[in-house]
């Protein structure tokens, strides 16, 4: 999943913002570090940030850090761009698991079965919400 360029120079623009308060507080070679180490750390933060995969693969379905068995998955809805707001406020299970990024519009919810684990169902945002559920096999 690729990261808008807009959130990449909103970043880089804080960091410059930043870097401009170190550079006022000190003369010569010093004021440049601010930008030489903000701006690059922040770019860094928003790519990795922006950088979670969701996949199926050796019979599960990873998304970020997490991992669920597909003999666990249960029912799956594909929730559009236009209900998305509802199904991630007012409907949402506290303990659900959320892989939400706002600008990415659809996003899957798939039902878990795993009596052992206290999640319901988790909500992963996907640009092609099709084909996971295919992949899941739902």
């Amino acid at each position: 999943m690729r990261t808008p360029f807009w959130w990449f120079l909103f970043a880089a623009g804080v960091a410059a913002l930043l870097g401009a308060e170190i550079h006022m507080g000190y003369p010569g070679v010093r004021s440049w570090i601010g930008y030489a180490v903000l701006i690059p750390l922040a770019l860094l933060a928003v790519w990795r940030l922006g950088s979670v995969r969701v996949r199926v693969a050796d019979g599960e379905l990873v998304a970020g850090d997490e991992r669920i068995s597909l003999e666990h998955v249960g029912r799956t809805q594909i929730v559009p761009k236009k209900r998305k707001q509802d199904a991630m406020g007012p409907e949402l299970d506290p303990i659900a698991f959320v892989l939400h990024r706002s600008w990415i519009g659809p996003v899957v919810r798939i039902e878990t079965t795993d009596p052992a684990s206290p999640v319901p169902y988790w909500v992963v945002s996907s640009r092609r919400p099709e084909e996971l559920v295919a992949a899941l096999g739902r």
